[in-house]
């Protein structure tokens, strides 16, 4: 199946799960799973959340940025992918002077 993202309207999402600015994020979703096309600007993050129903998979397109998955950082840059298991809490702060555009995909466990 196809997901187009150059059809899908873009969000912005001020403040999301109490991070820093904004994400401004393209979604599909089947009801229970989500595949998101986002981007973070300089100094933006997704702030400190839980995965209790889901799991997270991030895969980093352009940029870098610093991931926090259970109180262990780690850098992420272009080609990277971020696997938060359900149970575990992550946050994804961009720290550089560039944009930071990733897909993530949240699979309902």
């Amino acid at each position: 199946m196809k997901i187009d993202f150059n059809n899908i309207n873009s969000e912005i999402k001020n403040n999301f799960n109490n991070g820093e600015k904004y994400f401004d994020v393209k979604t599909y979703t089947d009801g229970t799973n989500k595949i998101m096309y986002g981007k973070l600007i300089p100094g933006a993050s997704i702030g400190l959340h839980t995965h209790t129903e889901n799991a997270e998979i991030i895969y980093v397109i352009s940029g870098s940025g610093k991931n926090i998955c259970d109180g262990k950082e780690e850098r992420l840059n272009s080609g990277d992918a971020h696997y938060c298991p359900k149970g575990s809490s992550h946050t994804f702060i961009n720290d550089t002077d560039n944009d930071l555009i990733f897909f993530a995909t949240v699979v309902r466990q």
